[in-house]
C-alpha cells in the first residue's frame, strides 16, 4: 500500500495571489514540500521579510506535514487537497494550511525527546506568537500560525559594575 504522500500527484497551483496574500495548492509528496519551502522563501523575499524566512519555512513544513499525514490520509475522495496560504498583516505573517480533515490538531504529550513524531505543534508553538485552528464548512479545517514581522528589541545586556 502506498503512503498518503504518494497518492496525490496533481501539480501545485498558485491561487488568488495579491500583494499581501499568496497561496499554493500542495501535493503530498517530497516535491510538494520542497515547493512549499521554495514558495515561502520567494514570497517572503518579495515582502522583504528575509529575517523571518527560516522560522516561516519551519512552520510551513510542520503545518503541511501534519495536513498531509492526518488530513489527506482520511479524505474520502481525490477532490480534496492541501492549501498553503501566506498573508502579510501589519505586524504579523500568517502561515495557514487547509486540509479536508475534521479532526482537530492534537498537541502530543510526551516526555520522550527522541521520538520521531509528535513534536510538530510544539515547534510551531515555539516559533510563533499565536497559533490555532478554524473549522471550514462543510468539511475540513485550517491550522494557522502568526509570526511577528517586526524586530523585537534585544533584552538589556547585563552590565558589569
Amino acid at each position: 500500500m502506498s503512503s498518503p504522500a504518494q497518492i496525490r500527484s496533481h501539480e501545485p497551483v498558485p491561487v488568488r495571489d495579491s500583494p499581501r496574500t499568496a497561496a499554493l495548492y500542495l501535493t503530498g509528496s517530497r516535491e510538494g514540500f520542497a515547493q512549499a519551502r521554495e514558495f515561502t522563501q520567494r514570497t517572503l523575499d518579495c515582502w522583504s521579510l528575509e529575517r523571518r524566512t527560516d522560522d516561516a519555512i519551519t512552520v510551513v513544513t510542520e503545518l503541511a506535514a501534519n495536513a498531509v499525514l492526518h488530513g489527506l490520509a482520511h479524505a474520502s475522495t481525490d477532490d480534496f487537497h492541501v492549501r498553503l496560504r501566506l498573508t502579510l498583516r501589519r505586524a504579523h505573517l500568517v502561515c495557514a494550511v487547509t486540509d479536508p480533515s475534521d479532526s482537530l490538531p492534537v498537541h502530543a504529550r510526551t516526555a520522550d525527546a527522541l521520538l520521531e513524531h509528535g513534536r510538530g505543534l510544539h515547534i510551531i508553538e515555539a516559533l510563533s506568537e499565536h497559533w490555532g485552528w478554524t473549522r471550514r464548512p462543510p468539511v475540513g479545517k485550517t491550522v494557522w500560525a502568526m509570526l511577528a514581522t517586526h524586530s523585537r528589541p534585544d533584552p538589556d545586556p547585563i552590565q558589569d559594575t
